[in-house]
């Protein structure tokens, strides 16, 4: 190795760049999304090229299947399975939202304000100038189109750090990371928006009685509670009085998410000194007539103590990540995506102010509010750019935020009833995410590697001290 690729190595993985504690969860985070963001996009085109075969009537047909659940003569419930999708299956990608965004509040970035704000700020422009884009675009259509106004607002995280994965070195950690706590906070934007400006009526009974399940899970979590089991069972009946609430069903995902306790029942230091004893006393008991006994006793206890190690929310979000962004997410994609253009003008579809008001939205509203938000943050003090991170990178990653996938399809399905808006706001959502896609890869592959420039800067300082 280089000598000035090993001093550049030993500075990335320094505890001076960014504390550890968070980059380990951040890294395996991205890792995940990346892969997920492959199988989102396959599952997307399998979607279109379903709807448009020549039997491609039964892609409607077979997401409007209905599934119906009776106890009795109790009428529990009654969707397509395509709102099961998005009501049920999406409960858990929202649940794992939470997740991320409790354990960025808590132990990761988000939790110093200071280090928040330019993110937070970043995201707030890549929200308000995206809406404000939309809603002038769409000014004379009338009727529904106005509400769609929430749709370029989105980030999609799996296809953005997907695009940043292909770039590899040319991209500073604290540049990903700076993406990805700019996705995050974008996320809790959409969840907001979501809550309020997409709720149908209100039936206050059962909200109330989300209200009370999700007190009896924070006394649980307060008591000490620790089984799964119980935890499932409530946070179901949870998810259930939300969806008879008029609450959109998946909000119950991430209250649940931010109410899942991020610090482990023992610290690394009681961990040690448990598990150093219960060795130590392995080996006694190894010895005795009852040895077999006493060693699964003590192998159970060493299990239980591994577990309470980790934090539950660490746990979770470990055990669902994978299920969330391989699964869930590309089935998602797979019953909202398909678009059947025999059905449609395509060029009218393209052409309307829904389509415009999403591309532009998502593509330069996305840019120019991040890019602007965060130079005036910078400007005035109440935050600085990561490590090695330039003007060219903001505006490639802003760029790269416009990538709107998963949550700008499932605001669509909330915002528009009309099958026409949705189409039109589809082909804005594919159009849109796939040029700001490429716009952010371009601008980010021209900008030189970290490395490269640490090279540069060696060698200028050195041509210096010569001169």
């Amino acid at each position: 190795m280089a000598e000035g690729e090993r001093i550049y190595q030993t500075w990335v993985d320094s505890d001076r760049f960014v504390p550890s504690r968070f980059v380990r969860p951040a890294r395996r985070f991205m890792s995940v999304e990346a892969a997920g963001g492959i199988v989102l996009l396959i599952a997307a085109v399998l979607a279109v090229v379903w709807a448009n075969m020549p039997f491609g009537e039964t892609y409607e047909r077979f997401w409007s299947n209905h599934f119906v659940l009776e106890i009795g003569d109790l009428h529990v419930l009654d969707e397509s399975l395509r709102e099961l999708v998005n009501d049920a299956l999406m409960t858990v990608f929202f649940f794992v939202v939470g997740l991320e965004i409790k354990r960025e509040l808590v132990v990761g970035e988000l939790r110093d304000r200071k280090k928040a704000a330019l993110p937070a700020l970043a995201a707030l422009g890549g929200m308000i100038v995206p809406a404000l884009v939309y809603v002038a675009l769409t000014a004379g259509e009338g009727g529904q189109a106005a509400q769609g106004w929430g749709i370029p607002m989105a980030t999609d995280i799996a296809f953005s750090i997907g695009v940043i994965s292909l770039l590899g070195a040319r991209i500073s950690p604290g540049a990903k990371l700076f993406l990805l706590a700019l996705a995050i906070a974008d996320d809790i934007g959409a969840i907001a928006v979501i809550a309020i400006f997409y709720t149908d009526d209100l039936s206050l009974m059962w909200l109330f009685l989300s209200l009370a399940g999700l007190t009896i899970v924070y006394a649980a979590n307060r008591a000490g509670v620790r089984s799964i089991l119980f935890y499932v069972v409530a946070g179901t009946a949870v998810w259930y009085f939300v969806l008879e609430s008029g609450v959109h069903a998946t909000l119950a995902g991430v209250a649940l998410g931010l109410m899942t306790p991020v610090v482990a029942m023992y610290s690394d230091d009681e961990y040690h000194r448990h598990s150093t004893w219960l060795v130590s006393k392995y080996e006694m008991d190894a010895a005795s007539p009852e040895s077999r006994e006493r060693v699964d006793a003590d192998a159970l206890q060493l299990a239980s103590i591994a577990r309470e190690s980790v934090s539950p929310l660490d746990r979770l979000e470990h055990a669902l990540h994978p299920w969330s962004s391989f699964l869930i997410v590309p089935v998602f994609a797979l019953a909202n995506a398909g678009i059947r253009f025999a059905d449609i003008d395509v060029g009218a579809a393209v052409t309307s102010g829904v389509a415009l008001g999403v591309a532009f939205g998502l593509v330069f509203g996305k840019l120019f509010g991040i890019t602007v938000f965060t130079w005036v943050a910078v400007k005035l003090g109440w935050g600085k750019l990561p490590r090695r991170t330039g003007w060219a990178h903001v505006f490639g990653l802003a760029a790269l935020a416009g990538i709107g996938f998963t949550v700008s399809l499932f605001i669509t399905d909330l915002a528009f009833t009309d099958a026409l808006l949705t189409d039109q706001a589809k082909i804005g959502i594919f159009i849109g995410s796939g040029v700001a896609g490429i716009t952010g890869y371009l601008v980010l592959r021209s900008r030189p590697t970290p490395q490269e420039e640490f090279d540069a800067a060696r060698e200028a300082e050195a041509q210096a001290a010569v001169g």
